[in-house]
């Protein structure tokens, strides 16, 4: 599909044209682009907006045929909101301009299953640009907070949506996974605070601290976007920035050419799914689907240690028209090289960081294999799950080796 199509939807930015990391906005990791999605997404048809004048406050010429509820608000045509997006307009065009490409680039990885996402939810379609603050639109993106992933969820949160988060697997980072949940908690903000304004903050800072500011110094006041600019003063410094931080973003990412960028190509992110049994380096799924070990971890960044979790199967994604020869070539591979994972039967003397150097591992991989092994009660006789490589499999001589069932 044209880039032209699929930015569709991010051409709504332009009616504020003129106009212009936090807990959930922290850094990003280089992350270069993954192959293109498997299932159909939905597609909205594209509002029509007049051109922008520098230093105008635009709106679309007809608010019924916008369906965006954060972008049709009264409170967009507020003189104080105007200014506080100019600022934003001329971060992400000057200061973020040397990362901002980038941001725009992963956009269009993910963002088909976004607004996707999006419609289905019946949600407004410039949340798609949320995440170009949050993350950069990188999976593997990690806050100073700890929150992580494309929409920057912190543990508790994530759970509380299922997620699987574990020393091997952290389902924040997985594109789909988080992007199902995000959509949730943000229809679910938006039903609790009537407000897509006060949601965001909610999104930001907590629902908790949010309604908190509400009980105290607008305790009977009707929940509206107006409010958000009420209690803003009262909220934190970061979660007061980040509205009006957004809606810049929506101006630069939905036009990006009239604000000094290049529209990238459109990639998209498609994938077959194979299940692998126990315990698998990515080392062996990129040698049996016929591709580089790079692309497998590209499309699987929920594999925090490049592995999948012991003791049962899991569904990983290969490249896209490589289920069969995956299948094959999986087949062919002796059941001793399925796994680059040894068993190690712990001697006397043996600490973790010996046992580590021995096999030429990080003592952090060896840990996150083995999460139920504590360094100071590792006992004689205990066999340890350690991850290695093939190269370094073949060079080890290890106690026993563990074989799929």
């Amino acid at each position: 599909m044209e880039r032209a199509r699929r930015v569709q939807v991010g051409l709504i930015g332009c009616f504020i044209g003129g106009i212009a990391g936090s807990c959930v906005g922290g850094g990003t990791l280089p992350l270069s682009a993954p192959a293109a999605t498997a299932a159909p997404f939905l597609e909205t048809p594209a509002p029509v907006f007049s051109a922008s004048v520098e230093g105008s406050f635009l709106v679309p010429p007809d608010l019924a045929g916008l369906n965006d509820e954060i972008l049709s608000s009264p409170m967009m045509r507020d003189p104080e909101l105007r200014a506080e997006v100019d600022r934003w307009v001329r971060f992400w065009q000057t200061s973020s301009s040397r990362w901002f490409p980038d941001y725009l680039e992963r956009m269009t990885w993910f963002e088909a299953q976004v607004d996707s996402s999006l419609v289905a939810n019946g949600l407004p379609p410039s949340l798609k640009y949320l995440p170009v603050i949050e993350s950069g639109y990188s999976p593997r993106a990690v806050s100073a907070a700890s929150a992580v992933g494309l929409w920057q969820f912190m543990a508790p949160t994530a759970r509380g949506y299922s997620m699987e988060i574990t020393p091997l697997v952290d389902q924040r980072r997985d594109p789909f996974v988080s992007t199902a949940a995000a959509v949730k908690f943000l229809g679910k903000l938006r039903q609790d605070f009537g407000s897509w304004f006060l949601a965001l903050a909610a999104y930001n800072s907590g629902p908790g601290r949010v309604q908190r500011i509400l009980d105290r110094y607008e305790p009977l006041t009707p929940h509206s976007d107006s409010l958000y600019w009420a209690i803003r003063p009262h909220l934190p410094r970061e979660t007061r920035d980040f509205v009006p931080k957004f809606l810049g973003a929506i101006v630069v990412a939905g036009n990006p050419t009239l604000y000094g960028y290049e529209v990238p190509e459109a990639i998209g992110f498609d994938f077959d799914e194979v299940l692998v049994p126990d315990a698998t380096t990515l080392d062996v799924v990129a040698h049996a689907a016929e591709t580089t070990e790079a692309e497998i971890v590209r499309l699987n960044p929920q594999f925090v240690r490049g592995m999948t979790p012991p003791r049962r199967h899991t569904r990983i994604r290969i490249p896209r028209g490589s289920s069969r020869v995956f299948q094959l070539n999986y087949a062919r591979i002796p059941r001793s090289e399925r796994v680059s994972f040894l068993e190690h039967k712990v001697v006397d003397g043996e600490t973790l960081g010996h046992i580590a150097q021995t096999y030429g591992i990080p003592v952090a991989d060896l840990q996150a294999a083995n999460p139920l092994v504590r360094a100071r009660t590792l006992r004689i006789g205990s066999l340890l799950t350690v991850p290695v490589s093939s190269s370094a499999r073949r060079r080890a001589t290890p106690v026993r080796t563990r074989l799929p069932a």
